[in-house]
Order: C-alpha cells, then sequence, then structure tokens
C-alpha cells in the first residue's frame, strides 16, 4: 500500500470529511495501519480544532497506532529462551 493520497482527497477546493477518515481507517490492518495512519495526519493537518473530520481523524489516528502496536506477533527471545 501507498502512503500517496488519492488526487481527489487532496485538491485544495474540496474539503475533507468524517466519511474521507472512516473510509480511509475502516479497513485497516496492523500491517498498514501506520501508512494509514500517517495519510490520516496529512489530511487533517490544515483542519480547524472544531472541524468534526479532524476530531475524527485524531481518534482514528490513535486507534490506528494502537492497532499497529498490537499485531499479535511477539519481537524478541520467546518464552524460555535464554538471553
Amino acid at each position: 500500500m501507498s502512503e500517496a493520497e488519492s488526487a481527489q482527497r487532496l485538491d485544495p477546493n474540496r474539503r475533507v470529511t468524517v466519511e474521507d477518515i472512516r473510509a480511509l481507517a475502516g479497513p485497516a490492518t496492523p500491517h498498514f495501519a501506520l501508512q494509514i495512519r500517517n495519510r490520516i495526519e496529512r489530511l487533517i493537518a490544515s483542519l480547524d480544532e472544531q472541524d468534526p473530520a479532524r476530531a475524527e481523524g485524531l481518534q482514528q489516528v490513535r486507534r490506528l497506532t494502537a492497532l499497529a502496536d498490537n499485531t499479535g506477533e511477539p519481537r524478541g527471545p520467546g518464552p524460555g529462551s535464554p538471553l
């Protein structure tokens, strides 16, 4: 998955919507969560603090960060392994 954004979403004359954010974040998997998070952060960067799309974006950024941190794949030595 590319971190490049859809040209339609980057059109400066088009307003980012809550639906745009949900469409990006909804199908996220742990493997792609950080890439999607970065795309959402770029989309909401210029939005006003009170914008509903920004609020949804920030919520999804937190969710995607947690999703990426909890992949279910343990890292490091397993139980009983010598350090």
